[in-house]
């Protein structure tokens, strides 16, 4: 199965890597043993080649597209089961050596932090100064890795995420005025408010960054020292059984944790979010959609596996989480499909 530490993402249990895994991968059909000998033998065909062109000179970016495109394409053809037990043979192949030259697939693949998806790795994404060092000392072949897997399609995705995230949060401190209250569940280190209007001019009374990681949250209070932002320790299990009194928001959003969540739980912190919101209020959450292309990829060589989600998924959550009578409900791709989006507002 994947491999991974086992930290809980909220601190409480609730999401663990292998709830996780529980959730994308499926258990074994009667025909697995079969399946599983083709699929092992073509994905040694693919990591092969990409060993070669390696030892070749190829360039790096045309090896990494093509063994991208490669495992993505072995994954949508098989079943989940058989996927999940090609994983540990894609990572202990020699070739992944290789490929972990790239300082963002490494860091995705050692979890430093002890969880998928932390704060530091999104930093490579943006290209923050704060992951400046190691990229740096990357390997000229690492380097050039680095070029493509930090403008990857989901990449791209997750950067957009946050410039809308960025207009959210402005729009809401137009319509609310100085009183503007916001929730971020899983802040991270909320790069997204680095850029915001309404922030840098006053226009919030009260801006609360939740986050599990103390990491995280030690950032977001020396970065925003004096700013109305509020870094908490806090966790989905915090909100969804009360143990904090948080107050209500105009504005909650969960922008990169719904991706790690699976139904039951996502429908729970979703109705809590509802509660926490103030008439007129706005609740967002988004998820990684299953049209991501690199997901052979992340989920081999980087180490992250990702409960992707369908419109269809995300209205159902939706649904089940509020009277459709109570809110104005909308779901969205971004520009290139990567992450879908879903907005709930708590009609006055």
């Amino acid at each position: 199965m994947v491999r991974v530490k086992k930290k809980s993402l909220d601190g409480a249990s609730l999401i663990t890597p292998d709830t996780v895994a529980k959730e994308v991968f499926a258990r074994r059909t009667e025909t697995f043993d079969e399946q599983f000998a083709i699929a092992k033998a073509e994905t040694a065909l693919i990591l092969e080649l990409a060993q070669q062109q390696f030892d070749n000179g190829i360039l790096a970016h045309e090896i990494i597209h093509r063994t991208a495109g490669a495992l993505h394409g072995l994954r949508e053809k098989l079943h989940s089961s058989v996927w999940a037990e090609l994983i540990p043979l894609v990572q202990n192949h020699p070739v992944s050596a290789r490929f972990l030259e790239d300082p963002f697939t490494r860091w995705s693949f050692e979890k430093p932090r002890g969880y998928s998806g932390d704060a530091q790795l999104l930093d490579f994404i943006y290209g923050h100064a704060s992951v400046a060092d190691l990229v740096n000392k990357a390997s000229p072949l690492g380097a050039a890795l680095y070029n493509y897997t930090k403008d990857a399609s989901s990449s791209v995705a997750v950067r957009e995420r946050r410039d809308l995230l960025t207009r959210f949060v402005d729009e809401a401190a137009a319509q609310h005025g100085k009183e503007t209250e916001i929730l971020t569940i899983a802040s991270g280190h909320l790069r997204e408010a680095d850029a915001s209007v309404a922030l840098k001019e006053g226009g919030i009374k009260r801006w609360v960054a939740l986050d599990q990681d103390p990491l995280s949250v030690g950032s977001v209070a020396r970065d925003f020292n004096g700013t109305c932002i509020e870094a908490i320790d806090g966790s989905v299990r915090d909100i969804v059984l009360r143990t904090q009194a948080l107050g209500s928001f105009d504005l909650i959003y969960a922008a990169g944790l719904y991706d790690y969540l699976n139904d039951r739980v996502a429908i729970k912190l979703t109705r809590r979010c509802m509660e926490m919101l103030k008439p007129g209020g706005m609740f967002l959450f988004a998820n990684f959609s299953e049209d991501i292309v690199v997901d052979g990829y992340m989920e081999t060589f980087m180490n992250w596996a990702l409960l992707l989600r369908s419109k269809a998924d995300m209205w159902r959550i939706v649904n089940a989480s509020a009277e459709p009578s109570s809110i104005e409900a909308d779901v969205f791709f971004g520009e290139n499909h990567n992450i879908v989006y879903a907005t709930m507002r708590k009609k006055v």
